[in-house]
Formats: C-alpha cells, sequence, structure tokens
C-alpha cells in the first residue's frame, strides 16, 4: 500500500483505530495536561481557616399558599435562593446571614392567616447522608455551559 501525501508533501499514516486517528489529528491533550494547567490553590475561605461552604447550612424550604397570586412570588423567591425539589419545596444551602434575609422576604411575602412557609435546617453531618430517589426536575436556568 502506497502512503498518500499531504499538500506539504508530509507521509500520512495509515489509522488502524480512533485513538490513533484522535492522536494523528492531534485531538488527544498531552498527559497530564488537566493537572499542570489548573493546579489547585487554596481559595479565600480556605486561606481564612475553614473549607468553602463550611458556614453553609443545607435548609429545606416548605410551603402552602393559599392563593395563586402569591403562590408565584414566594416560589420565585425561592427559587432566587434555592434548588426546587418538590412543586412546594426547595433546598438551599446559605449562610446563616444570607438565610435570615431570604426568611424576613418570605414572611413578607405570605398571608399568615392562610399562608404557612416552614423551614427545616439540617445540620453539615446530617446533610451527607442525604438519599433520594427517582426523577429529579430542575427548573434552574442554565448559568454556565462547560464542554
Amino acid at each position: 500500500m502506497n502512503p498518500k501525501t499531504t499538500r506539504q508533501g508530509q507521509k500520512i499514516k495509515e489509522i488502524t483505530n480512533f485513538g490513533s486517528l484522535l492522536s494523528a489529528l492531534r485531538l488527544c491533550p498531552p498527559e497530564g495536561w488537566w493537572e499542570s494547567a489548573f493546579t489547585l490553590r487554596l481559595s479565600p475561605s480556605e486561606a481564612a481557616g475553614h473549607r468553602c461552604g463550611h458556614k453553609q447550612m443545607l435548609t429545606i424550604i416548605a410551603y402552602d399558599i393559599a392563593e395563586p397570586k402569591r403562590l408565584h412570588k414566594v416560589a420565585k423567591l425561592c427559587e432566587d435562593y434555592g434548588m426546587r425539589i418538590q412543586y412546594s419545596v426547595f433546598e438551599c444551602r446559605l449562610e446563616a446571614k444570607r438565610f435570615d434575609c431570604f426568611w424576613d422576604s418570605l414572611v413578607s411575602l405570605i398571608d399568615a392567616n392562610s399562608d404557612r412557609v416552614t423551614a427545616y435546617k439540617v445540620c453539615a453531618s446530617c446533610s451527607k447522608d442525604v438519599r433520594d430517589a427517582g426523577v429529579q426536575m430542575h427548573s434552574e436556568k442554565a448559568i454556565a455551559y462547560v464542554f
């Protein structure tokens, strides 16, 4: 079999599998490139002595709102602070001050005579053992795509 040549006169190797095709096209990065490109550096919170997210607490927000217009406002506010895990249940990971701000905004939206909002705080060790099963739908909008 005669080797083929490119316009520049370079000989083209016979490609036997997909891996050698990628190598021939130079689409495979060199070994260890990821580690050298993205070295692990301490974040500001890690440098200050605590892990990222260490001060955040998992909080489950559940609500029952009687009026549809208020229900929509409460749902929109909850979407700004957490992730919907059921129709009227949200999972939030917030620091204490941010949660207090969120809670105050939430309470201001409801009618205390006909609505109910409940927050369950889950400690860090218990949040590591959260279990779920089945399909979970995310209503969040994509912020970034990683390829």
